[in-house]
């Protein structure tokens, strides 16, 4: 593959003092240094006219963003090999140095030096083995930390693992894959896993309770998440993922992502990667305050904990307290996130963290606004609710976790890591169980309800190798490994009641106080209960061979075994018992990327991914799983050296086995509902993706989704509407048309202190098959920042500008419909130090 080059380019923008970096090379200059230049070597380099000394601001970072920065800063190219520099950090250089100087600090410790040729073009090759056993730099470098976001500016990233566990760019990934960066993070004042779905390109958010958000990616809901590439449950209901303060990035793949996860969805995955310790100390004060009493604050605090910087530690605490548009509503979310990292020897690291995320949400609305009957909206304001005041929906997850790594000498990784998470969940709240019109035509609203208690817990492990091999003259790139989870579920709920009534209040929605309904009796807890066990174990195994130099092909294969056990209870009687197995569930995994030249590539990618459902069919016993299929093409272009990346792709999604629900009379002896696997939906769909640097201070991403998705046969008998038929849009309130933007620009010159952006929402029409529609809509946003010095800076987000009035989950007649939020705005303040 052709070497990507830094190019003759412009000073940078964001000036960052480095004095450790500094000070590390005053100590280790001339005689420690990993990879020096040789005197003669020097010499040879300041005869070809580099005694010439250049400023240099460039801080401690992945190596190849770096060397990106050091050429921009000094007006010469440089050669690039991504395979040399994948996984190396550098400590950075500040202050007046000559080329020769500063290349030498760049690449302290990395095991690579610098060779300038006779037109002052820059190439790295391996340093030879005598200068590398010199004493070592500690740089930190890891393979995650090599695609770290923070403190870069981008909107874009050099290389993610989320598609397979290969350390791939964007551009050599066979699959739609996307990032939303800390600074993104950071400029649209992103909170939640929420509003990160919400800003993604093809990612699109529904709601089943107030706070109990689903995502949707190409038509299908997305039902697993990663946590730094351990694949967990996503379950809405009771787990909390945190504030976003704790997380460097955001990776997000569009289509099936069994290779990695095993059991899922075909529709997409989210990759959250957590903050890790730095080389440098630093840290942060953040505190902002906006509409409806929206405060938040939050500390991050960092750095290396001794001298050598072999021990490094990280701290996040935030805490929000925020009202709502919404009446009676309120948030309260506590965050606390420590990690620790130990370099247990040159080449092995280990990392010890802990989370805790507790969510209160008093006056939770579980159904959002009731509609009329036919499906129109009632006349009342976007502050009404449905629900009593006294409702409310809290939830706390405690997470640790643990990984090894070891770097091996010969460019080989082995890494194991593991994960508990521990989630409960503590509601009580109402629904809407009828709607009609009373004696004046006005609607009636009859609520039932209940109480619930959740508790979840889940634990991943995984451990891979992965490393280059020569094969036929040519370098490859391996990754094999096995992975295990389990979650175990136990949930249970209580009747509520008033006055000895379950319907317990019946109410005009034009004319009421929710304040006026008094809080209702809760009986013992155990009524319904519900006990679920899931065991999955698999190994896997992928490979990037390089064909020749413009062509790689990606081949991998997961096998699972799968176990679901479960059972539910009803006043202490057991009914639809679970006992699933899926044995040696082989998984696939094909991939072709072409190199048009230096900066376009076209590829190709097949794979698939298997989804176990408790539905029983007529006969009692469990259906198949779902059975999903990826197709995708598409072309990917990398401009200035990475900073900027687009894609185009076409895509096809088939899912097999979906559950048609049969009569009852049908069904045998002591079951309520049976079904038959013969469903089966076909989603198409285009994508087109930009993101990252356009010009210097300007960054972007933008992205546009067509989604197609249909039936391709007929349902069986339950199709009240008539919508379940061959033929038929499946999915309704999924938009076919999404695009989001969102946009930073650096003023230049005297005004370089100010930045201003913007962000656009837009869809066609959803709607749902009892009626309920909205029309297509664009929401836009604002945002900007100032900066006062190095350690100040304001930031200002404003959302809906227009105060937009829309629906942005649309569901049945009985409620499950959310309105979007109004105008609002945030104004936020950053102290570093």
């Amino acid at each position: 593959m052709p070497a990507p080059r830094t190019t003759r380019s412009r000073p940078v923008r964001q000036p960052f003092p480095a004095p450790l970096a500094r000070a590390v090379f005053a100590a280790f200059v001339g005689t420690t240094l990993a990879l020096p230049l040789q005197p003669a070597q020097a010499q040879t380099s300041a005869q070809a006219g580099t005694e010439a000394r250049h400023g240099f601001d460039i801080p401690a970072g992945p190596l190849d963003q770096a060397l990106s920065r050091f050429g921009r800063q000094a007006g010469v190219q440089i050669v690039v090999n991504a395979e040399l520099t994948a996984g190396l950090r550098s400590t950075g250089v500040s202050g007046s140095h000559t080329e020769a100087a500063a290349l030498r600090q760049l690449l302290a410790g990395t095991g690579l030096e610098a060779q300038r040729a006779a037109n002052g073009e820059y190439t790295l090759r391996r340093a030879p083995a005598a200068e590398t056993t010199l004493k070592a730099v500690n740089v930190n470098a890891r393979v995650d930390a090599a695609t770290t976001t923070e403190g870069t500016g981008s909107y874009t990233t050099s290389a993610m693992q989320t598609a397979t566990k290969l350390p791939m760019s964007i551009r050599e990934t066979p699959q739609s894959v996307s990032v939303v960066t800390r600074q993104r993070i950071e400029d649209q004042n992103l909170t939640t896993l929420g509003d990160i779905a919400q800003a993604v390109t093809g990612f699109f958010v529904t709601k089943w309770g107030g706070e109990r958000y689903r995502f949707t990616s190409r038509g299908f809901q997305v039902n697993n998440l990663m946590i730094d590439g351990l694949a967990i449950d996503y379950e809405e209901a009771a787990l909390s993922t945190g504030a976003m303060s704790m997380y460097d990035r955001v990776e997000v793949m569009r289509g099936a992502a069994g290779l990695m996860e095993g059991a899922g969805t075909p529709g997409g995955s989210i990759n959250l990667v957590r903050k890790r310790p730095t080389s440098e100390f630093q840290g942060s004060l953040t505190g902002s305050v906006g509409s409806w009493d929206n405060y938040m604050g939050s500390v991050d605090v960092g750095g290396p904990l001794n001298e050598a910087g072999t021990l490094r530690a990280r701290a996040v605490l935030s805490y929000q307290d925020k009202h709502s548009f919404i009446d009676d509503y309120r948030n309260k979310r506590s965050l606390f996130y420590g990690v620790v990292e130990a370099d247990l020897t040159p080449a092995t690291t280990l990392t010890l963290g802990a989370s805790y995320s507790k969510e209160d949400n008093p006056g939770v609305d579980w159904n959002g606004i009731a509609t009329y009957g036919d499906g129109s909206f009632l006349p009342i304001s976007r502050s009404s609710r449905t629900s009593p005041s006294w409702s409310y929906w809290d939830k706390e997850s405690t997470t640790v976790f643990a990984e090894l790594e070891h770097r091996f000498a010969n460019g080989w990784k082995g890494k194991l890591a593991a994960s508990s998470i521990e989630s409960r969940m503590d509601m009580m709240g109402t629904y809407v169980r009828s709607s009609t019109l009373d004696a004046n035509g006005d609607p009636l609203l009859t609520l039932g309800g209940g109480a619930y208690e959740y508790e979840r817990d889940q634990q991943s492990f995984d451990a891979y190798l992965s490393g280059p091999f020569s094969l036929f003259g040519r370098t490859h790139t391996l990754a094999v490994g096995a992975s295990h989870r389990q979650s175990k579920y136990y949930d249970r709920g209580a009747a509520m009641t008033l006055n000895g009534n379950f319907g317990f209040a019946s109410f005009n929605p034009l004319n009421w106080d929710p304040s006026s309904i008094p809080v209702p009796s809760i009986g013992a807890f155990g009524l319904w209960e519900k006990e679920q066990k899931m065991e999955q174990s698999g190994l896997y195994g992928s490979a990037r061979f390089s064909l020749s130099d413009p062509l790689s092909l990606i081949l991998g294969a997961r096998v699972d075994w799968y176990h679901l056990d479960g059972v539910q209870y009803d006043n202490g009687t057991p009914y639809s018992p679970v006992d699933y197995k899926a044995t040696r569930k082989v998984t696939p995994y094909a991939g072709v990327v072409y190199d048009l030249d230096d900066t376009y590539s076209v590829y190709a990618s097949w794979t698939q991914i298997f989804n176990p459902q408790n539905y029983s069919t007529a006969n009692g016993s469990l259906l198949d799983p779902q059975e999903g299929s990826n197709y995708e093409a598409g072309v990917k272009a990398e401009y200035f050296g990475g900073r900027l990346n687009a894609s185009a792709a076409v895509f096809q999604i088939d899912l097999e086995n979906l559950p048609d629900r049969l009569p009852a009379s049908a069904c045998s002896t002591g079951l309520t509902a049976c079904y038959r696997s013969a469903g089966k939906v076909r989603s198409r769909g285009v994508e087109l993706e930009v993101g990252g640097e356009l010009t210097p201070g300007w960054q972007l991403s933008a992205g546009y989704t067509y989604t197609s998705a249909r039936r391709m046969s007929d349902a069986s008998a339950y199709d009240p509407t008539g919508t379940y038929t061959s033929g038929k849009r499946y999915a309704t309130n999924i938009p076919r048309h999404l695009f989001k933007l969102a946009t930073t620009y650096r003023l230049p010159g005297e005004l370089q202190r100010w930045k201003i952006g913007g962000s656009l929402h837009a869809q066609n029409e959803i709607y749902s098959p009892w009626g309920v529609r909205q029309g297509g809509y664009t929401v836009v946003g604002l945002h900007g920042g100032y900066t006062v010095n190095k350690q100040l800076e304001f930031g200002l987000s404003i959302n809906n500008l227009f105060d937009r009035h829309y629906y942005a989950v649309v569901g049945g007649w009985d409620g499950s419909n959310f309105v979007g939020d109004p105008l609002n705005a945030t104004l936020t303040a950053k102290y570093s130090f």
